[in-house]
This record gives C-alpha cells, structure tokens and sequence, in this order.
C-alpha cells in the first residue's frame, strides 16, 4: 500500500510551514525550493490544505502561508484527509458515496482485517502532530 504523491507533498510542505511557524508566512515558491517539490504540483494542493482549514494565506509583499494552527494541534492525519479523503485500504469500507455499497459487508470473511489495517493507520497518523514530525528530522535542520 503506498500514499500517492499528492499526500507526500503535503505532508512536507506543511512540516516546513511548522518548521518557520514563528517566522511568518512563506511564499509557496520558497516551500517548493525548500523540499524540491514541483510549484505547480503544491499550487494544486494547497487549496485542500486550505479548504480544510490547516493552512490560511497572507497577500502582499510579506505574503504567503502559514498553518492555521499551532503545529502541536495539527497531525499528520490531518493532511492526509485534507489531500486525499478518508484513509481507507480498500474501497468497500469507504464512505465515499461514488463507491458502490459491497453485498457481503455482512458475511465478508476479509473485511475484519482490512477495519484493523484502517484503524491502526488512522490511530498512528492522528497521533504524531506537525511538532512531532519536525522534531524528529534526522538533522532538524532545514536550508
């Protein structure tokens, strides 16, 4: 099972916003210089991250971003909703409403073990917060 890109990217464009919390808001073109991620491909994220409520923007010459939030309050679980929907390992446990309702939800054999997977997933991502993560950066130091 692998995350897409779109939820590795805002996972660490949002730990360089808690990394420079106390210094203001930053340009998306310098969170992109900062991870290598594609400006255009973080311009197409932030409006989730946004729309969520983790992120709010600045206009102006000091413009930018900047969390919404204390680093502390905002976990990793957060941003991987906020990017790409529930966490869910297989599509029949999925409250999306584009996904067709499974007949053997009731006397499926397998569904236990993909609930245990979603819910310790779920449990791991909502307990390490964005100050967690920058704290354990190999080297917490960021260019």
């Amino acid at each position: 099972m692998r995350l897409s890109a779109k939820v590795e990217y805002g996972v660490r464009a949002m730990a360089i916003l808690a990394y420079y919390h106390q210094t203001g808001p930053l340009p998306l073109r310098e969170i992109a210089d900062k991870e290598g991620i594609s400006l255009k491909f973080l311009e197409q994220i932030v409006p989730d991250l946004k729309k969520a409520g983790l992120v709010s923007s600045m206009r102006g010459a000091q413009g930018g971003y900047l969390l919404s939030y204390s680093p502390e309050e905002i976990t990793i679980g957060d941003i991987v909703r906020a990017v790409e929907g529930p966490i869910t390992p297989v599509s029949c446990l999925s409250d999306k409403k584009d996904v067709r309702f499974c007949e053997h939800k009731e006397s499926c054999l397998t569904r236990p073990v993909w609930e245990k997977l979603r819910d310790r997933i779920n449990d791991v991502l909502d307990h390490v917060s964005l100050d967690e993560l920058v704290d354990l950066s190999p080297s917490n130091t960021i260019n």
